[in-house]
């Protein structure tokens, strides 16, 4: 009998290798499926993580990736008991708020062209 691991963690190491997983997402290009995993963190109940996505389209993009995720979870965290349960909840709007900086910085992660552009426009965004 193989006997996989079942170490304790918690909430904020699974948050963290869940955001390590979105960041590898979007590093191969996968922008949707890195702003699905982040678009609110997800909670930890003993082993099982919940999160809410805003619509059913969402959850079925989001469980396309699902194994991926989980093999990376239960991998890094030494855990083979986890379980991820996603939840639709069409009132959950993004939980972070974004000031034009921000939108800017992950706009310029996307396409460093962007620079280029603002610059070459004199484009501000105090305007």
């Amino acid at each position: 009998m193989v006997h996989l691991p079942t170490e304790s963690f918690t909430e904020t190491e699974m948050l963290l290798y869940w955001n390590k997983y979105a960041q590898r997402l979007g590093d191969k290009g996968y922008k949707i499926m890195e702003s699905l995993l982040l678009i609110n963190d997800p909670k930890l109940n003993g082993t099982a993580i919940t999160i809410e996505l805003p619509n059913e389209g969402s959850k079925l993009d989001f469980e396309k990736e699902l194994n991926g995720l989980l093999g990376h979870l239960k991998g890094h965290l030494h855990n083979h008991d986890i379980t991820i349960e996603v939840i639709v909840n069409e009132s959950v709007e993004s939980k972070r708020n974004f000031n034009d900086q921000d939108r800017y910085n992950r706009l310029l992660e996307i396409n460093p062209n962007i620079e280029l552009l603002r610059t070459t426009f004199g484009l501000d965004l105090d305007a």
